[in-house]
């Protein structure tokens, strides 16, 4: 009896170290998905297993790896949380055995196809939050026992590690993509300015909800926007991307920027309803001449003229965008001097902890002076962006050229 116990351990022992084999931990993500499937098909001596990872936005379990059903991963099977076999471990968020396979338990077609007789899930989980299902099935009717639940589940726990690492992967890698569709890596030139800008994200994936925008229109005003959108990372940068494509269309159909603003304020409530966003947006004059500046909720512009001090912008701030609360948006002319610098900005750049952003504020203006648009950003940013960022940070200068002689 005792050498039988024994043997027991051992055989549990062995199963173990098949599936935290530190070997794995080199694989690529999809590799380490395919290695452990195999492996674990052999341990349970089962016919099929499946990662489904669950799409937060659409509450579904998508098929993402396979051994035995691999048609489910070709043709994009998805199943919503609660309904079929899957659906019902990632809802109750507990094992779950079926011992017989019947249209009643199962929606995918593909597991009658099969033949699959008996199948047991199990869910993935990143911390306390459900990331996906890991299920195996045999073509003939078996009873999983404690044991194998319990090797299933440390089997899904390093998927589950696994597919965080690929998410990130993702998430850095469409993040850089849009950083580099998103924002300007050179801005446009445009008669009469000399125009500079920076980005500083303050977010790991290398891009947030801030941004900026120059854009020459038909009637050759020059549109300036600085915006910052609530939240972080990938999720405010889609966000991002769409108002700032939406803005470019309506600046081509709105004289008035309050206007521009206004509709673009009816897309965020409509589109992206419980986002907020705080924008800037200037139109400047063909002979430069004269600005028309609206502010949704943003922080007021800076302007450095030659012989005069730095001073914020007197202008009125209206709600920012999407708040729901609908008002008449204004724009005020604004005087744009020969040699006159303006300086658009986003909250990161003054606000810091434990400090009045009045104080920021102050420390922004003092490193502003008249020169050109390339020198005051360097500058600004040497005095003020001594530190890793706990917010993004966009910056843009515009400085109006000094008539000849």
């Amino acid at each position: 009896m005792i050498e039988a116990d024994d043997s027991g351990a051992d055989e549990r022992l062995r199963r173990i170290e098949a599936v935290t084999d530190s070997t794995l931990s080199r694989l690529e993500v999809e590799d380490l998905f395919d290695e452990l499937l195999a492996r674990i098909c052999g341990l349970l001596q089962v016919d099929t297993a499946t990662i489904l990872l669950l799409d937060q936005h659409a509450q579904q379990l998508v098929a993402t790896a396979a051994k035995g059903l691999e048609e489910e991963v070709r043709q994009g099977f998805r199943v919503a949380v609660g309904q079929g076999f899957a659906g019902r471990v990632a809802q109750d968020k507990q094992p779950v055995v079926l011992e017989e396979v019947t249209p009643a338990t199962v929606v995918n077609p593909l597991l009658h196809e099969k033949g699959i007789r008996s199948m047991l899930g199990v869910p993935m989980f990143a911390g306390t939050e459900l990331v996906g299902v890991l299920h195996v099935g045999g073509l003939t009717p078996r009873r999983f026992n404690a044991d194998d639940i319990r090797l299933l589940q440390l089997v899904a726990d390093r998927a589950s590690l696994a597919s965080q690492a690929r998410l990130g992967n993702i998430d850095r890698t469409a993040a850089l993509a849009l950083q580099r569709s998103l924002l300007p890596t050179r801005l446009p030139e445009a008669a009469g300015v000399d125009m500079a800008a920076r980005y500083v994200p303050g977010h790991h994936t290398g891009i947030g909800g801030d941004w900026y925008d120059v854009f020459s229109l038909p009637t050759g005003w020059l549109g300036i926007v600085v915006g910052d959108v609530s939240g972080h990372g990938l999720p405010a940068a889609v966000v991002m991307g769409r108002l700032r494509s939406a803005l470019r269309a309506y600046a081509l159909e709105c004289d008035d920027p309050a206007d521009a603003l206004t509709r673009l304020d009816h897309k965020i409530q409509h589109f992206e309803a419980g986002k907020l966003a705080t924008v800037l947006y200037t139109l400047v004059s063909p002979d430069r001449t004269e600005m028309r500046v609206s502010l949704a909720g943003h922080l007021p512009p800076i302007l450095a003229t030659p012989g005069e001090p730095v001073d914020t912008v007197p202008l009125p701030v209206d709600l920012p965008l999407g708040i729901g609360r609908p008002k008449h948006r204004r724009s005020t002319s604004v005087e744009f001097p020969p040699g006159a610098v303006l300086v658009c900005y986003t909250d990161g750049l003054i606000e810091r902890r434990n400090e009045l952003i009045d104080v920021g504020l102050d420390r922004l203006r003092a490193a502003i002076h008249p020169g050109p648009a390339e020198s005051v950003c360097v500058t600004v940013m040497t005095t003020l962006a001594v530190e890793q960022p706990v917010d993004d940070v966009a910056l843009l200068a515009v400085r109006r050229h000094a008539p000849a002689g």
